[in-house]
């Protein structure tokens, strides 16, 4: 469980100096999605660190060899930093600035390194959630207008929402759209927290916050996610996923409105609408002792259900396809009919979220080619293995032989019409000389079929 919050990739930049911290780093950290960037000498730039999740891992060495401006660095970046010191370095502000209070010692273990990324990791996939700007919500479909009808009518209250449905569905879409409709909490945070990615023991340092000095290397208070979205929204995606001990936590966090850091003794009073979401059957998990009951019926205070990509057909798969390509790739031209077919016929196991993988490559392929390539296109969508029935009676292999007969119909026509001289029908049909090849031996076309052949 604990790679989980790595599944999105990090970059870990290094200044070690003498320290020979790099190596040991790579490491420890060899079995997980994260990139180690040796950055001594290197210029890294606000932009570099911004396309990516990234972190800074600097020695003091670095700093005493006035290699480095610790304080503008950071400023500049604005990157979480962890700092490796020898024991007694770390006390020393004019050595550390004393607003980090991220510190590893020196003799480090594994255990320890891996502990803070992860931590840091969390929080910066919970930032990253909360700053992202949301994608438009398409609903043409009659399932999804029904359901951001119900959602809109349920959106200025303050009691707890659970959303249901499969992954990739769009579940944070529809909880931003309860949080955007809510007359006080829009105006307050969005906090998105994936509790299927929270890494065992930091749920208390996470969810809680923690005071200085709670533990080592806690030289400022933090606040946890309860306080982050204090006079917002605080969104859990995947509840279904927490243990049942950290079930007991949460519940106790709603009862009362308020939380404890870690390290204190201060009661912080909390104000937040509750959204949780889960792709899991949690009635049937609280009948097996799996989900406790009590928080089930404090969270599913109001029940939304997001259909998924086949229930709500094939006018919300084109414009999601369309809309995702258009905001993906500028000035791309309007998808051919064929391509929207396919779109239409095809069957996302992954919903939207499939869909929007399928989008992008089909984008590449365009980007690379200049035009819809009929014959790449088509590979792509036959990786995706289970089809729909286009309608009843006809499945997609005759709806292809369909499309397969129209067109190279057409590709007859243009040659005709070009005395079968290829570079000048490639050229008619917006495709290059070798695909217009592939295309005439795919539909079995010879010259043979030419009348008066020119070429």
């Amino acid at each position: 469980m604990q790679n989980k919050p790595l599944q999105e990739s990090l970059d870990i930049y290094i200044w070690e100096g003498k320290s020979d911290i790099a190596d040991r780093i790579s490491q420890c950290l060899a079995s997980f999605d994260i990139e180690v960037i040796r950055a001594d000498g290197m210029a890294v730039t606000r932009d570099q660190v911004a396309s990516r999740p990234s972190l800074a891992v600097i020695s003091v060495t670095v700093i005493e060899q006035a290699e480095f401006s610790a304080d503008a660095w950071q400023k500049s970046h604005g990157m979480p930093v962890i700092w490796v010191a020898e024991v007694g370095r770390a006390a020393n502000p004019r050595v550390y600035p004393v607003e980090y209070s991220h510190i590893l010692m020196l003799d480090f273990t594994c255990a320890e390194l891996r502990k803070l990324v992860f931590r840091l990791a969390s929080e910066l996939h919970a930032s990253t959630g909360a700053d992202r700007a949301p994608q438009p919500l398409i609903a043409q479909s009659e399932s999804m207008q029904a359901l951001v009808a119900e959602a809109e009518a349920f959106a200025d209250c303050e009691s707890s929402v659970l959303i249901i449905g499969e992954t990739g569905v769009g579940k944070e879409r529809i909880a931003q759209l309860l949080h955007q409709r809510h007359g006080r909490y829009r105006h307050g945070p969005f906090v998105a927290v994936n509790c299927g990615a929270i890494p065992d023991g930091l749920f208390e340092s996470l969810f809680f916050g923690h005071a200085k000095g709670a533990f080592t290397g806690a030289l400022l208070a933090h606040k946890g996610y309860f306080e982050q979205a204090d006079g917002g929204t605080l969104f859990l995606d995947e509840i279904g996923d927490l243990p049942l001990y950290q079930q007991v936590k949460l519940l106790r966090v709603l009862e009362q409105s308020t939380v404890t850091r870690l390290g204190s003794q201060t009661e912080v009073k909390l104000d937040f609408r509750l959204v949780a979401a889960t792709n899991r059957n949690l009635r049937e998990q609280v009948q097996q002792d799996m989900f406790r009951a009590d928080l089930y019926y404090r969270l599913a205070v109001i029940e939304l259900r997001v259909p998924n990509l086949e229930e709500r057909g094939r006018v919300d798969k084109i414009a999601i396809f369309s809309t995702l390509l258009a905001q993906t790739y500028e000035q791309i031209p309007q998808p051919p009919d064929w391509l929207l077919e396919l779109v239409a016929a095809a069957k996302f196991a992954g919903n939207v979220r499939e869909l929007r993988n399928v989008a992008e490559r089909v984008g590449i392929i365009y980007r690379q080619l200049g035009v819809w390539d009929r014959v790449r296109i088509d590979r792509v969508f036959d990786k995706l293995g289970t089809l729909e029935r286009v309608n009843e009676g006809s499945d997609l292999t005759a709806v292809r032989k369909k499309w397969d007969l129209a067109e190279r119909s057409r590709i007859l026509s243009v040659l005709d019409a070009n005395g079968w001289r290829r570079q000048d029908t490639a050229h008619a049909l917006g495709i290059s000389r070798k695909v217009l090849w592939e295309k005439m031996r795919k539909f079995q076309i010879a010259d043979t079929e030419a009348v008066g052949e020119a070429e």
